[in-house]
């Protein structure tokens, strides 16, 4: 948000036109107009935004009313979820190494195969 709140003074004081003091003498015009943007509209909804994520951040922050015992709860049962998981891919990591040795297996007898098909050719 304060990144925003820069670029806006900055695109104020870059594009915006000098003001008139009394008594001094008159300050030349910029010769380069001022761009078409409505910068105040883009920086307006952009610190907008900026603030909305904020809340969403804040919002997502642990409550005062989380006790210690329910984070405690929370967390115990996100380790035992973890564990469930970790023991199903150990699973299916063994049952997909038990495959890849079965395929092994059948792609060397294949080879075997097509080796003693092309002896029996070459003797004939």
């Amino acid at each position: 948000m304060a990144d925003h709140f820069c670029n806006s003074v900055g695109i104020l004081q870059q594009y915006s036109p000098p003001s008139q003091f009394a008594g001094f003498e008159k300050q030349k015009q910029s010769p380069s107009d001022p761009p078409q943007e409505d910068y105040p509209q883009v920086f307006a909804k952009l610190i907008a935004r900026t603030a909305g994520d904020v809340d969403l951040l804040i919002d997502s922050l642990p409550s005062e009313e989380s006790s210690l015992e329910l984070q405690l709860a929370s967390l115990k049962k996100l380790e035992n979820e973890n564990q469930e998981s970790a023991k199903h891919l150990e699973d299916i990591v063994s049952k997909g190494e038990t495959l890849l040795s079965q395929i092994q297996e059948v792609l060397h007898d294949i080879a075997e195969c097509q080796l003693r098909c092309q002896a029996l050719e070459s003797n004939t």
